[in-house]
């Protein structure tokens, strides 16, 4: 490495580079996937590359998974930035050195693929059903092992495991078809494996599953609606998550752009992104920047304090630097993104809000769905919901969705709970892929409803 570290330097010279910036990453990852029975996928890899950046006023960058072509790499990434040349500023900062590694209790390297083969089998069995059609079970797991350096002297050596379990029914009946999904994942090893009450779960799943083909449809309008922690985490993800990145800012496609110290919702709402939150799935030490990954308190108390950057929008925006530059892999360049979203709890108990609502809903899960951060419109699927009539939750209901304006939503919330989760691990898609996690309280507010067919 420290002869790549010279050569990189005797490059700069070279070409008049002023920043670079090279990640060498070394994954090994082991993935399998059974459907009904039938394993569709049982894949163990290691794969080694890097990743190079070089700013003249505009990046510059390369990649290769062949370390015998790393020089060429950094004298591509460096030739394209000499040619680029730009008038963008970045954050430089102060050299880190330093070795960071997430510890597991018990590394997932040293279980054998036999007892991951036969965990999916496990619980593929355990999700047998006459009322189930389909059943599918996925596994992952992937130690990340990254040496970071740059120009500024910078040299950090990181190692991050992560682990990811879900598996799913969809249940069948006179021509109705209803799915249901679970999903655990994390910073950790095996031991989050060993923690999970399969039977419970897999029960849960199946059982909701086919209560879904017997659910009502949903009313349409505009109602109270209580989101359960998942909705709460996918909601603050999607549509005030996205908005706050600072490249949306940069690019003028957030309605917060530019309103950073102002009110923006109820004096009761704070929200946060951690990237420290030990064993959640989108957490990490440093990002793909060099930058040190930090909390960071979106809205506090109602106003919007922060946005999310990377080196250059922290520069171009006059803010603080808070490590939220990631990259799907050493073949991606990082963006700003989120790591670990949720809303802070409250005081409200969920039997409480329930109480509160005359009329309205209450929402479970997530199902995906679509946000517009430019003009500030929202639509998510909920799992399921259930009607909540004089104070007391009443029918189920299903394919129902929430939509609205995130702005009125956030200035509608009556009652935050006290039940924080953030359990909910994912990937997040924009343009590349990388691990978060969200959650939050229970939240009481107002928001359309609607279904989803």
């Amino acid at each position: 490495m420290e002869t790549l570290i010279r050569r990189a330097e005797e490059l700069a010279e070279r070409y008049g580079i002023s920043y670079y910036e090279i990640r060498v990453t070394r994954v090994t990852a082991s993935h399998l996937t059974m459907q009904n029975g039938q394993l569709e996928e049982l894949a163990m890899n290691t794969e080694i590359g890097i990743g190079v950046r070089a700013f003249n006023g505009a990046w510059g960058f390369s990649s290769a998974n062949d370390m015998g072509r790393a020089e060429k790499a950094i004298e591509t990434a460096m030739k394209i930035a000499r040619l680029s040349k730009g008038d963008s500023k970045i954050h430089l900062g102060d050299p880190i050195r330093d070795r960071a590694e997430i510890r597991p209790k018990r590394s997932f390297l040293d279980v054998d693929v036999e007892d991951k083969l036969a965990l999916v089998k496990e619980i593929d069995s355990l999700l047998r059903d006459e009322r189930a059609s389909n059943r599918s079970v996925h596994y992952g797991d992937g130690l990340k092992e990254g040496f970071y350096f740059n120009s500024l002297g910078s040299e950090i050596e990181t190692v991050v495991p992560r682990l990811r379990l879900s598996f799913s029914v969809t249940a069948r009946e006179n021509g109705e078809m209803q799915s249901y999904w679970k999903s655990f994942g994390g910073t950790a090893g095996w031991e989050l494996v060993e923690g999970i009450d399969l039977s419970h779960w897999t029960d849960f799943v199946k059982e909701k599953a086919v209560s879904l083909l017997h659910a009502q449809s949903p009313p349409s309008g505009e109602f109270p609606v209580i989101m359960d922690p998942e909705l709460t985490g996918v909601f603050i993800h999607e549509a005030l998550g996205h908005a706050v990145e600072a490249d949306s800012v940069k690019n003028g496609d957030s309605i917060l752009a530019g309103r950073l110290g102002e009110r923006i919702a109820v004096e009761e709402l704070t929200v946060v992104d951690d990237p420290t939150l030990p064993g959640k799935f989108g957490s990490y030490v440093y990002d793909d920047e060099g930058m040190e990954g930090k909390r960071v308190e979106i809205i506090k108390n109602g106003v919007l304090l922060s946005y999310l950057n990377d080196r250059e929008t922290s520069a171009l925006l006059g803010l603080e630097p808070n490590g939220h530059g990631r990259a799907q892999g050493y073949n991606y360049q990082p963006l700003v993104r989120m790591s670990n979203t949720y809303v802070e709890p409250r005081d409200w108990s969920f039997e409480e809000m329930v109480e509160e609502v005359r009329n309205g809903l209450y929402m479970i899960g997530d199902k995906g769905g679509e946000v517009d951060t430019a003009n500030g419109t929202f639509t998510f699927g909920a799992k399921e919901g259930y009607i909540i009539e004089n104070g007391e939750i009443t029918a189920q209901v299903r394919d129902v969705a929430l939509s609205g304006r995130i702005l009125d939503v956030l200035r509608n919330i009556h009652a935050i709970g006290d039940d924080l989760r953030i359990e909910f691990p994912g990937y997040c898609g924009k343009g590349q892929w990388v691990p978060v996690d969200d959650g939050g309280p229970h939240v009481l507010t107002r928001a359309l409803v609607g279904g989803l067919r």
